[in-house]
Protein backbone atom coordinates (compact mmCIF):
# COMPACT_ATOMS: atom_id res chain seq x y z
CA UNK A 1 0.00 0.00 0.00
CA UNK A 2 1.49 2.80 -1.33
CA UNK A 3 0.86 6.37 0.45
CA UNK A 4 1.36 9.97 -1.38
CA UNK A 5 4.09 11.97 -0.15
CA UNK A 6 2.61 15.42 0.65
CA UNK A 7 4.24 18.28 -0.88
CA UNK A 8 5.94 21.08 1.07
CA UNK A 9 8.87 23.36 1.00
CA UNK A 10 10.61 24.30 4.63
CA UNK A 11 12.41 27.92 4.89
CA UNK A 12 14.07 29.03 7.91
CA UNK A 13 13.81 32.84 8.71
CA UNK A 14 15.48 34.98 11.76
CA UNK A 15 15.66 38.49 12.51
CA UNK A 16 16.32 40.25 15.97
CA UNK A 17 15.85 37.58 18.39
CA UNK A 18 13.14 35.65 16.84
CA UNK A 19 13.47 32.60 15.12
CA UNK A 20 10.60 31.29 12.08
CA UNK A 21 9.99 28.01 10.63
CA UNK A 22 7.87 28.40 7.82
CA UNK A 23 6.22 25.68 5.71
CA UNK A 24 4.45 25.91 2.64
CA UNK A 25 2.34 23.46 1.14
CA UNK A 26 -0.18 23.77 -2.03
CA UNK A 27 -3.30 25.66 -1.00
CA UNK A 28 -5.78 27.69 -0.92
CA UNK A 29 -3.54 30.71 0.72
CA UNK A 30 -4.38 30.25 4.40
CA UNK A 31 -1.55 31.60 7.02
CA UNK A 32 -1.07 30.17 10.31
CA UNK A 33 1.07 31.28 12.57
CA UNK A 34 1.91 28.91 16.01
CA UNK A 35 -1.34 27.51 15.21
CA UNK A 36 -4.09 31.00 15.16
CA UNK A 37 -4.76 32.79 11.89
CA UNK A 38 -2.58 35.38 11.01
CA UNK A 39 -5.03 37.81 11.07
CA UNK A 40 -5.73 37.19 14.80
CA UNK A 41 -2.02 36.71 15.76
CA UNK A 42 -0.88 39.38 14.75
CA UNK A 43 -2.06 43.02 16.19
CA UNK A 44 -1.29 45.30 12.88
CA UNK A 45 -2.27 45.54 9.12
CA UNK A 46 0.76 46.94 8.35
CA UNK A 47 2.46 43.70 10.30
CA UNK A 48 0.00 41.17 7.99
CA UNK A 49 1.18 42.93 4.62
CA UNK A 50 4.74 42.92 5.25
CA UNK A 51 4.77 39.16 6.49
CA UNK A 52 2.86 38.24 2.87
CA UNK A 53 5.31 40.61 0.46
CA UNK A 54 7.28 37.49 -1.24
CA UNK A 55 3.65 35.72 -1.82
CA UNK A 56 2.24 39.16 -3.19
CA UNK A 57 5.56 40.25 -5.45
CA UNK A 58 5.52 35.74 -6.51
CA UNK A 59 2.29 36.18 -7.14
CA UNK A 60 0.81 32.97 -4.98
CA UNK A 61 -0.74 34.33 -2.26
CA UNK A 62 -3.90 31.80 -2.92
CA UNK A 63 -1.64 29.08 -4.19
CA UNK A 64 0.01 28.01 -1.12
CA UNK A 65 -0.60 27.87 2.67
CA UNK A 66 1.92 28.82 5.08
CA UNK A 67 2.43 27.07 8.16
CA UNK A 68 4.85 28.39 10.39
CA UNK A 69 6.02 28.37 14.03
CA UNK A 70 7.93 31.42 15.47
CA UNK A 71 9.51 32.30 18.67
CA UNK A 72 11.34 34.82 20.17
CA UNK A 73 11.29 39.07 20.07
CA UNK A 74 8.26 40.61 19.68
CA UNK A 75 5.83 41.52 16.72
CA UNK A 76 8.10 43.15 14.54
CA UNK A 77 10.92 40.85 14.52
CA UNK A 78 8.39 37.49 14.10
CA UNK A 79 7.06 39.60 11.32
CA UNK A 80 10.79 40.06 9.46
CA UNK A 81 11.73 36.07 10.92
CA UNK A 82 8.37 34.54 8.90
CA UNK A 83 8.67 36.96 5.75
CA UNK A 84 12.34 35.45 5.57
CA UNK A 85 11.22 32.41 5.91
CA UNK A 86 8.58 32.24 3.23
CA UNK A 87 11.17 34.17 1.05
CA UNK A 88 13.59 31.15 1.28
CA UNK A 89 10.90 28.57 0.74
CA UNK A 90 9.67 29.82 -1.81
CA UNK A 91 12.68 29.39 -3.84
CA UNK A 92 12.57 25.79 -2.96
CA UNK A 93 9.10 25.72 -4.68
CA UNK A 94 9.72 27.43 -7.69
CA UNK A 95 12.22 29.80 -9.95
CA UNK A 96 11.44 33.01 -8.19
CA UNK A 97 15.03 34.12 -7.22
CA UNK A 98 15.33 37.28 -9.76
CA UNK A 99 12.20 38.69 -8.20
CA UNK A 100 12.68 37.84 -4.49
CA UNK A 101 16.55 38.95 -4.84
CA UNK A 102 15.58 42.38 -6.32
CA UNK A 103 13.04 43.13 -3.90
CA UNK A 104 15.54 42.56 -1.01
CA UNK A 105 13.63 39.60 0.62
CA UNK A 106 16.51 37.17 0.43
CA UNK A 107 18.67 39.38 2.94
CA UNK A 108 18.71 38.73 6.35
CA UNK A 109 17.99 41.75 8.24
CA UNK A 110 21.40 41.95 10.80
CA UNK A 111 20.34 44.76 13.02
CA UNK A 112 19.72 43.87 16.58
CA UNK A 113 19.80 45.79 19.89
CA UNK A 114 23.24 47.55 20.72
CA UNK A 115 24.52 46.22 24.29
CA UNK A 116 24.22 48.02 27.74
CA UNK A 117 27.67 49.91 28.24
CA UNK A 118 29.12 50.25 31.45
CA UNK A 119 28.89 53.76 33.04
CA UNK A 120 25.85 54.57 30.84
CA UNK A 121 22.39 54.50 30.98
CA UNK A 122 21.66 53.02 27.64
CA UNK A 123 23.61 51.83 25.36
CA UNK A 124 24.99 55.26 24.18
CA UNK A 125 22.83 57.47 26.50
CA UNK A 126 24.98 59.19 29.04
CA UNK A 127 23.94 59.80 32.84
CA UNK A 128 22.85 64.03 32.91
CA UNK A 129 25.23 65.73 33.41
CA UNK A 130 24.95 68.20 36.97
CA UNK A 131 27.49 71.50 37.16
CA UNK A 132 26.77 71.68 40.67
Amino acid sequence: MATKKKVQYIGLGRRKSSIARVILTPGKGKIIVNGTPVEEYMPYETLVQDLKQPLTLTATQESYDVTCNVRGGGFSGQTGAIRLGIARALLAAGDYRLVLKKAGLLTRDSRAKERKKYGLKKARRAPQFSKR
